[in-house]
């Protein structure tokens, strides 16, 4: 029994506060839900490009270096990134290894990793290379980064052993590691004058704008890994 002088509540009317609460409840838990999907959509992603002279940009301004102007196209598209530009120039595979854990910083989603051509231009045994890359790709997984390996081919003048070798490394890598492959980084700049500075070895600003043109689908996919990691 109510109290003298309360106003008796009917179970209908107790219902409908029931259902409204509930109601109000699933709501809240929609939008807050909806809320953690959309900043893990909007996250920016941390992207770091490891690599040699043509990642750093040798001979170019930095804003005309791969990093930069990949991390233009991406934005381009509607993609909220930074690529940092870890290249060093003459780095071998073996030397990205040394400077791993300093060059890819706590906090890197996702890492690009441009190494071997400095070893293929000084004829190193494919096997130290290989070992090299094996080591990065291995760090680089286990602490649940994101990989795409850019691919490099061996000049023709070091043999068909060395270079059947030497390709073999980055799809072997790829395959056995479940990281992203882009075959070959220097695909449509490599022997044309018109995108090489003066050297035939170094692309031009416009030789930098093929490469990114021609990897940024294989970045994209590299960004929705990332997406798709953090939305579990």
């Amino acid at each position: 029994m109510p109290p003298a002088g309360a106003t008796p509540r009917s179970y209908g009317g107790l219902l409908v506060a029931v259902q409204r609460s509930a109601l109000l409840a699933v709501l809240l838990a929609l939008v807050g839900s909806a809320s953690l999907s959309l900043g893990a959509a909007e996250r920016t992603v941390r992207i770091v490009a490891l690599g040699d002279s043509l990642t750093a940009g040798w001979g170019l301004p930095g804003d005309a270096a791969f990093p930069a102007r990949l991390e233009r196209a991406l934005k381009a598209k509607g993609l909220a990134v930074e690529v940092a530009n870890a290249g060093v120039s003459s780095d071998t595979a073996t030397g990205g290894l040394a400077r791993l854990d300093w060059s890819v910083p706590e906090g890197t989603d996702a890492v690009i990793v441009e190494l071997g051509a400095n070893d293929m231009l000084r004829g190193t045994d494919p096997k130290i290379t290989r070992q090299a890359l094996t080591e990065i790709v291995h760090r680089l997984t286990a602490r649940r980064i994101a990989v795409l390996l850019a691919g490099m081919r061996a000049a023709p003048n070091l043999g068909p052993d060395y270079g059947g070798e030497f390709e073999a490394i980055f799809s072997d890598l790829a395959a056995q590691n479940g990281v992203l492959l882009y075959p070959f980084f220097l695909d449509g700049v490599a022997a044309e004058a018109k995108l090489n500075q003066r050297d035939g070895l170094h692309p031009t600003a416009a030789g930098i704008d093929v490469i990114v043109a021609r990897i940024l689908p294989k970045v994209e996919e590299l960004v929705a890994r990332v997406r798709d990691k953090g939305a579990m």
